[in-house]
């Protein structure tokens, strides 16, 4: 395994161990970013079941012109996401995410997604 996979798997790691510790049975808002696309989707790890998901490959956002690789399409993520989870019950979440840093993407879909309802 090459050192850029190992420190992405241990950073990972790190953040869902501190994540379990402080999430006090709230779901988690999980984020998966490609070169292409983004995936979103709220768990609930105590059930081992997803509640909301939402993905830039959706219809919609095709024909939206939300194609994945930018910013504009991580905050339409977001909105959609928070909007499925909201209507499936779900208002505070803790925010997962993963071995990326808190900066781009993955900070616009978590401030659209905020904006949309969810807390965390």
């Amino acid at each position: 395994m090459s050192r850029a996979k190992v420190t992405n798997a241990r950073r990972k790691q790190r953040v869902r161990l501190s994540l379990r510790r402080s999430a006090g049975g709230r779901p988690r808002l999980s984020v998966f970013r490609s070169s292409k696309h983004i995936y979103a989707q709220v768990i609930d790890d105590l059930k081992g079941e997803t509640l909301a998901s939402a993905s830039s490959l959706e219809k919609s956002m095709r024909e939206a012109g939300n194609t994945g690789a930018n910013i504009d399409a991580a905050k339409a993520v977001g909105k959609l996401l928070a909007e499925r989870a909201v209507k499936n019950g779900v208002k505070e979440v803790v925010f997962d995410r993963g071995s990326y840093l808190y900066h781009g993407r993955v900070k616009a879909l978590a401030d659209a997604a905020r904006e949309s309802g969810l807390s965390f």
